[in-house]
């Protein structure tokens, strides 16, 4: 059996159909999760609080804590922007409250990117390895310049830049008035953070974002989600305990198969279904993944199936 993401083919949407047949019930797990605005509220004032203590603290603690407990707090705040993305905080039916809990949720990253993020996401969404659309497609000179031990390393410490920027030189698009919203308000954030409680703040949040990103283990998602472990296989879930502070990222198949049912219901997917997803591919590792992402000749940025804009697998 194939990935069954809806996004990808016709076989696949046809896959999902016969899944939402077979198991009508799953119908009900639709909707928004209650409880991911307490969550991001609950994460964030974490984050403005430790900078009572973060400002007292050595250079080298400071670095230390943005890798273990800052860095860790802002990927989860990242995936939260990622459910919000797609309305599950507080539905369909109120796009403004997600959008504003998302720019909320953006504080202590640093870097604005929560509205933009949702436009580039659902159309990774809907175009799937789309070479101009799907901008989590690396492009050909990542994949030319870091294919080697080495580079992946450097490829992937600096991963958090890289998707930063891919979007912007391959698929620019022009800023919307919520996305200038986003930026004045976390800048302003920003200058707050240093006005109130020092640089070391600010550089605490902002290494904690960009090192959760590159070699650290619940980045491992980045990778785990659509590199090709397995010829032919484009989607992979991990069902380990990372789970609990990714809000279920490692649900990936499911994900894509219902994007608009909250993390905290996608393991009653693979629950109420398991003849669809407990045959594929999965990885039981975050860690293994980035170790067998750096250190296998076989996988690199290049590992990915990609489709010419139109449809065409190279």
């Amino acid at each position: 059996m194939t990935s069954i993401c809806i996004s990808c083919t016709n076989i696949d949407v046809q896959i999902v159909m016969n899944l939402h047949k077979k198991y009508p019930e799953i119908k009900n797990l639709f909707g928004n999760d209650p409880n991911l605005k307490w969550w991001v509220l609950g994460l964030v004032t974490f984050q403005i609080l430790s900078l009572f203590v973060i400002q007292q603290l050595p250079w080298m603690w400071v670095l230390i804590l943005a890798y273990c407990i800052g860095g860790t707090i802002n990927h989860s705040l990242m995936l939260a922007i990622h459910e919000i993305s797609h309305n599950l905080a507080f539905g369909h039916s109120r796009p403004l409250a997600n959008r504003a809990l998302g720019i909320f949720a953006n504080f202590p990253i640093t870097l604005p990117f929560s509205v933009s993020f949702k436009g580039y996401h659902l159309e990774h969404h809907k175009f799937q390895g789309d070479e101009k659309l799907d901008t989590d497609i690396p492009t050909n000179l990542e994949a030319t310049l870091f294919c080697t031990t080495l580079g992946k390393m450097v490829w992937m410490f600096f991963q958090p830049l890289f998707y930063a920027l891919r979007p912007i030189i391959t698929y620019p698009k022009s800023p919307t008035l919520l996305e200038i919203i986003n930026t004045t308000v976390q800048m302003t954030f920003n200058v707050l953070v240093v006005y109130y409680f020092g640089g070391k703040s600010l550089v605490y949040l902002s290494a904690g974002s960009l090192l959760a990103m590159g070699l650290h283990p619940v980045a491992g998602h980045f990778i785990s989600e659509h590199y090709m472990f397995e010829r032919g296989f484009e989607t992979y879930s991990y069902y380990g305990p990372l789970n609990y502070v990714t809000f279920n990222v490692g649900y990936h198949n499911e994900h894509h198969d219902f994007p608009y049912i909250p993390g905290c219901r996608l393991p009653k997917v693979r629950e109420i279904a398991p003849e669809f997803y407990n045959d594929l591919p999965k990885h039981d590792s975050w860690v293994k993944v980035i170790y067998d992402f750096i250190s296998d000749p076989a996988i690199g940025p290049y590992a990915r199936i990609k489709r010419k804009h139109g449809g065409k697998v190279e």
